[in-house]
């Protein structure tokens, strides 16, 4: 019975925030729904770019939106062994270019450009500048998980 009223919780949190009424959550909504959580500080504050990687990763039809049980499952979490895998499935995804063992700024861009956002490629490398901890210009998986996890 208390998971049941914690899922209408989470259910009653996705109406909110799906301004449409689409049943889905975009990117953007997505980033204002964690801007609008009360009581949060800066460091739980989403730029657009994060919302988009959060979005991805949790994506199960992919279509570029979250729905309700996408939703529940990135403010939920699951256990570690879905965690791990998502993260997984979400860097291959972003790695699509033949170099499936890292992010480039070119993957990244045909990636974000497929859920309908258009960044320049200085865009992308910017993006991958904020966490590129060897300095090389690409992500490498474990660079992938900081970023995830922040």
């Amino acid at each position: 019975m208390v998971m049941m009223g914690k899922y209408q919780q989470y259910e009653r949190v996705f109406r909110h925030f799906d301004e449409n009424g689409d049943g889905k959550i975009s990117p953007p909504e997505l980033q204002r729904c964690v801007g609008a959580i009360p009581g949060c500080g800066a460091e739980l504050q989403l730029s657009l770019e994060e919302a988009e990687a959060a979005v991805v990763l949790m994506d199960s039809d992919g279509d570029g939106l979250l729905c309700l049980e996408d939703f529940v499952r990135l403010v939920d979490g699951g256990d570690e062994e879905e965690k791990a895998k998502d993260l997984r499935d979400a860097f291959k995804l972003y790695a699509e270019d033949g170099r499936a063992e890292c992010i480039t700024p070119k993957s990244l861009k045909r990636t974000l450009s497929k859920i309908g956002e258009s960044k320049s490629m200085e865009d992308c490398k910017r993006m991958i500048s904020r966490f590129d901890l060897n300095g090389d210009g690409v992500l490498h998986f474990d660079e992938f998980m900081v970023m995830m996890t922040l």
